[in-house]
C-alpha cells in the first residue's frame, strides 16, 4: 500500500514545447472566460471609459500648440524656457525638439523673448567667417562671405520700424579680365511689413542707396525690392507713369488738407464725431515764357559811320593843275572867318578873300549804331498748382439734439479758413449734420466674438465637458447599472440558499415548516432567517406574511 502511487498524486505531464504561444487567441478566450474574469469585465469596461473622458478632457481642454521657435541649440532653448517660465507663459518640448507654447501665448512669448535678445546664439552675419574651417576654398570662402553680407544688409533693413522681417539675395558676378564680359553687380530685396503699415517712396529710396552703397560697383538701377504681397516697390523713373506721379502728387496734397481738418475738429467735436474728405484739382502742367523789351525813347548814338558827297558853285574851285603838284606845298596859316548872312565866310582883315566858294553836299550815306535799354523777362510756372478744392464735412448729431445753423456756419468758416478756401478758384466747402449708423460704428469696435480668443477657449471646455457628460451618462452609468443588477442575479433566489453549519442547504423561499425540521441548529436556524432577511427583503416580509396566515388558521 506504501508503494501503490495514487492517480491523484501522479505528476502531471508536461506541456509540449511551444503550446503556450501557439494559439494566444484561445488563451485570451480562456482566459476571458473564468468566472472571476467575466464578474470584472463591466467594472474593467467603465474604468475605460472613464480613462477615455479624462483623455478627451485634458486633450480638448488644452490649448492647441504652436511652434515658437524650431532648431534651436540647446544653450538658446534654456534660455528661452527660463524667460517664459519666469513670465508665467506655459511652454513644453516636443519631440522634434521645438519650443511650443499655447496659441493664445504666442504674440505675448514673441514680444517677451524679443525684448530680451533672445535667442542669441543663431549665428547670422560677420559670424559666420569665424566658423569657416581651416582650408576652405576659394568657393567656399566667396560664399561665405556673400552670406553674411546678405544677413547683415537684411539686419540693417530690419532696424526700420516698417519693417518686420528682410531678406537680402546678392548676385555678384566673379571678376574677370575682360572687360567686354564684365557685368553688373544686382541685388533683390524682399521685406514683411508690419501689419496695416507701408513703406514710403523716401523709404524706399533709403533701402535702395543702402544696399547700392554696400557692394562695390552696384547701382541703384540694380536694386529691386518687394513686399510680401508681391508688390514691387522700387520703380525707377522710366516705370513710373505720369500719371501715377499726378495720383501720388494729389494724394499728399488731399492728405494734407485732410490731416489739417484733422487736427482743428478733434479738440473742437472729439474723435470719432466728424468725417472729412478732400477731393483736389492739381495742375502739375509745367510752362515757360519769355519775353524781351526795348526802350525806344531813351536811345543814344553809340556809333556813326558814313560819308558824303558834294559840287562847288559856279564852278569856281574846279580841279585843275598837274595832279600831285601841291602835295608838298605847306598848307596855308589858318584865318578866322566870319560867316556872313549869304553863307560864305568873309575875309579876315589885311589878308586876301578866298576865291574858292564853299561846296554843295549832293548825297551821304551814314550807319549809326544806338544804345538802347533792353529787357529779358523769363517766366516759369511751377507744376502742383491746386486748381480746384472739394471739402466735405459730416458731423454725428446726437439723437434728439440737433445742431443749430449757427453752429454750423461757424464750423463753415473755420473748414474754409483751415483748407484755404478761395472764391475766384471755385472753392466748395459743405458741412453738414446727420446721424451716424450704428452698424459703422460696431464693426469698428473690433472682431466679432466668434473670433476672439475667449470664444476658442469657452468653446473648447465645453465641448470636452459635454463629451464626458455623455460618457458617464451614456456609458459608465448603464455599465454600473448592468454590474449591479448581475450581482442582484447572481444570488440564489430560486434555487437552495447556503447557510452557516454543516453546510445543509434549503430552497430560497422558506417556511415555518423547513425552519422547524431536523437537522438544523438554533444557531443555523438564526443564521438562516438573518441572511435570508438580509439579501431579500421583500421574500422575508411575504415569508412572514405567510407565517402569520398559518398561525392564522
Amino acid at each position: 500500500m506504501s508503494n501503490a502511487l495514487s492517480v491523484s498524486d501522479a505528476p502531471a505531464a508536461p506541456a509540449p514545447a511551444g503550446l503556450g504561444m501557439a494559439n494566444p487567441i484561445k488563451q485570451l478566450g480562456g482566459i476571458l472566460s473564468q468566472p472571476a474574469v467575466k464578474r470584472s469585465l463591466p467594472l474593467i469596461f467603465m474604468l475605460a471609459l472613464i480613462g477615455a473622458a479624462a483623455l478627451a478632457w485634458a486633450s480638448l481642454s488644452t490649448p492647441p500648440q504652436r511652434v515658437l521657435f524650431a532648431s534651436l541649440p540647446e544653450s538658446d532653448k534654456a534660455a528661452v524656457a527660463q524667460a517664459l517660465d519666469a513670465a508665467s507663459i506655459p511652454n513644453r518640448i516636443d519631440n522634434g525638439g521645438s519650443i511650443t507654447v499655447n496659441e493664445d501665448d504666442y504674440h505675448k512669448a514673441r514680444m517677451l523673448l524679443a525684448g530680451q535678445d533672445l535667442p542669441k546664439a543663431a549665428p547670422g552675419g560677420y559670424a559666420l567667417l569665424d566658423q569657416m574651417p581651416m582650408g576652405a576654398s576659394r568657393a567656399v570662402e566667396g560664399e561665405r562671405l556673400r552670406q553674411a553680407r546678405e544677413t547683415e544688409l537684411a539686419r540693417s533693413i530690419g532696424e526700420i520700424d516698417t519693417v518686420a522681417e528682410a531678406r537680402v539675395h546678392l548676385a555678384t558676378p566673379e571678376a574677370t579680365v575682360f572687360v567686354r564680359d564684365k557685368a553688373e553687380p544686382s541685388a533683390s530685396v524682399i521685406v514683411k511689413l508690419q501689419p496695416g503699415r507701408s513703406l514710403s517712396e523716401a523709404q524706399v529710396r533709403s533701402i535702395v542707396n543702402l544696399v547700392a552703397s554696400s557692394v562695390p560697383g552696384m547701382k541703384p538701377d540694380a536694386v529691386t525690392i518687394v513686399d510680401q504681397m508681391g508688390e514691387l516697390l522700387s520703380k525707377s523713373g522710366q516705370e513710373k507713369s505720369v500719371g501715377d506721379a499726378r495720383i501720388e502728387f494729389q494724394g499728399r496734397v488731399e492728405d494734407k488738407v485732410r490731416q489739417q481738418l484733422v487736427t482743428l475738429l478733434t479738440p473742437l467735436l472729439g474723435a470719432g464725431n466728424f468725417s472729412a474728405e478732400v477731393q483736389a484739382e492739381v495742375d502739375l502742367d509745367e510752362s515757360q515764357a519769355t519775353r524781351e523789351s526795348y526802350d525806344k525813347e531813351g536811345a543814344v548814338v553809340r556809333a556813326e559811320q558814313g560819308n558824303w558827297t558834294g559840287a562847288p558853285r559856279d564852278g569856281a574851285n574846279a580841279p585843275g593843275g598837274i595832279p600831285g603838284a601841291l602835295s608838298n606845298v605847306p598848307p596855308p596859316s589858318a584865318t578866322v572867318a566870319t560867316p556872313s548872312p549869304d553863307g560864305t565866310a568873309a575875309a579876315a582883315p589885311g589878308q586876301v578873300a578866298a576865291a574858292a566858294a564853299p561846296a554843295m553836299k549832293q548825297s551821304d550815306s551814314f550807319v549809326r549804331s544806338y544804345n538802347t535799354g533792353k529787357e529779358i523777362s523769363v517766366t516759369r510756372n511751377a507744376p502742383g498748382s491746386v486748381r480746384r478744392l472739394s471739402v466735405a464735412v459730416v458731423l454725428r448729431e446726437e439723437p434728439g439734439k440737433p445742431r443749430g445753423q449757427v453752429e454750423l456756419r461757424q464750423i463753415d468758416s473755420l473748414v474754409k479758413a483751415a483748407v484755404g478756401f478761395k472764391a475766384e478758384r471755385q472753392d466748395q466747402v459743405t458741412v453738414v449734420s446727420r446721424k451716424f449708423s450704428t452698424n459703422a460704428a460696431d464693426a469698428s469696435e473690433g472682431a466679432p466674438f466668434y473670433e476672439t480668443g475667449w470664444f476658442a477657449m469657452v468653446a473648447r471646455n465645453v465641448t470636452a465637458l459635454v463629451i464626458a457628460l455623455l460618457v458617464l451618462l451614456l456609458g459608465v452609468r448603464p455599465l454600473a447599472k448592468a454590474l449591479l443588477r448581475k450581482r442582484e442575479d447572481a444570488r440564489p433566489t430560486t434555487g437552495a440558499l447556503p447557510i452557516a453549519g454543516d453546510g445543509v442547504q434549503l430552497p430560497a423561499q422558506v417556511s415555518p415548516e423547513m425552519l422547524a425540521g431536523t437537522g438544523l441548529t438554533l444557531g443555523d436556524r438564526v443564521g438562516l432567517v438573518r441572511d435570508f432577511t438580509r439579501e431579500n427583503p421583500a421574500r422575508a416580509a411575504l415569508a412572514v406574511r405567510d407565517m402569520i396566515r398559518t398561525e392564522a388558521n
